[in-house]
């Protein structure tokens, strides 16, 4: 049975932006429209914590394997980023607020320890089902933060091995801004 925590969530764009409320006749003085700005409803997604989707640059993603952005998704509530390179395999990068690696090695029993740079980290794949899965783990350190979470799943679901190398790549690019 395999043991990831994670599967590749389908991407669900869900970029927002903010309209421009200033409008104007176009006649100065006369008939002039003024703005009032309107109160956001909540912080964005930078202003809350760190943003899944920024977390790897260009050069970061090609590293990785990665030919486009990501797109903003969600997974059980925490903010993250799908990457997909179809036909291939599949990258998620979560932002977790809850979850710290001793949650993570409690729901995986065959969870390996490791080091990513200077952040503890948290390897989960099952090995002998090479199913083509693989996750890791970082500990955050920084505020609202507990776990970063890279999920690899590649598109025939064979190779647990080729995915645990990219989830561990994706985790060394995305270290130095999550500690």
């Amino acid at each position: 049975m395999p043991v990831a925590l994670g599967l590749l969530v389908a991407a669900a764009g869900c970029g927002a932006s903010d309209p421009g409320l200033g409008a104007s006749t176009g006649a100065e003085g006369a008939g002039s429209v003024s703005s009032v700005p309107v109160p956001s409803t909540g912080p964005t997604r930078e202003e809350a914590g760190l943003d899944p989707c920024a977390l790897l640059g260009a050069r970061d993603r090609s590293s990785a394997g990665l030919t486009s952005p990501g797109e903003p998704t969600t997974v059980a509530g925490a903010p993250a980023c799908d990457y997909v390179e179809p036909g291939a395999f599949g990258v998620t990068v979560t932002v977790d607020e809850h979850t710290d690696l001793e949650a993570v090695k409690a729901r995986a029993p065959r969870a390996e320890e490791l080091r990513v740079g200077s952040a503890p980290a948290v390897l989960v794949a099952d090995r002998d089902a090479d199913d083509g899965t693989c996750s890791v783990s970082l500990a955050a350190g920084r505020p609202g933060v507990s776990t970063v979470h890279i999920d690899v799943t590649t598109a025939d679901f064979q190779d647990t091995a080729q995915a645990c190398a990219r989830a561990t790549t994706v985790a060394e690019l995305i270290e130095p801004e999550v500690t």
